[in-house]
């Protein structure tokens, strides 16, 4: 009985209408989508990690030499959490960035309110604020299973990936001249 309805040219235009329609709206979708250059203000994306031995700060001294692990507590370490809420920040960006580009971060103001043991699960929620310039800001809070561990205000940038790496490898040419 269906078969038999379709075969009707009536019925056979106003699907393809549909049809038609469909596509237009896809198009236009993905047209909006590629012409989008930033987040909706108030998007948000999480990373999250289980607090390992490499995490906690007692490691750094084994980073570094010269201090020892007495110098440090054995709980997760701030440096661990800014890269937590960078990574965070940075899965806003990904659908936005221009091929060959991605973002780093520029700036961080933290605070890491409490501490979290080893073995602990933390997760960092970024939000996007906005942008300013070429610069896009957000408001990180992370939590572990207590509750929150600290906060940060972040501002990231999209850059060329090939300029980034020739700068910095000039960088590199710069201090084997002056040594």
């Amino acid at each position: 009985m269906a078969i038999g309805l379709f075969s009707k040219p009536h019925v056979i235009n106003q699907a393809k209408q549909q049809t038609d329609k469909v596509q237009d709206t896809h198009s236009t979708l993905r047209v909006a989508m590629s012409t989008l250059t930033e987040p909706k203000i108030n998007t948000t994306d999480t990373a999250t990690l289980k607090v390992a031995t490499a995490d906690l700060a007692s490691f750094l001294p084994e980073l570094s030499g010269g201090l020892s692990a007495e110098s440090f507590p054995s709980v997760f370490a701030t440096s661990r959490l800014v890269a937590l809420m960078e990574l965070a920040a940075a899965r806003i960006l990904v659908p936005f960035l221009p091929d060959g580009h991605l973002s780093v971060g520029v700036s961080i103001d933290i605070t890491h309110s409490a501490p979290t043991p080893l073995d602990a699960r933390v997760e960092a929620e970024a939000k996007y604020l906005g942008k300013k310039g070429k610069l896009f800001e957000f408001e990180i809070i992370a939590r572990d299973e207590k509750g929150e561990i600290g906060k940060a205000r972040h501002v990231r940038a999209m850059v060329d990936v090939k300029r980034l790496e020739t700068a910095a490898e000039g960088r590199r040419e710069k201090k084997e001249e002056s040594l």
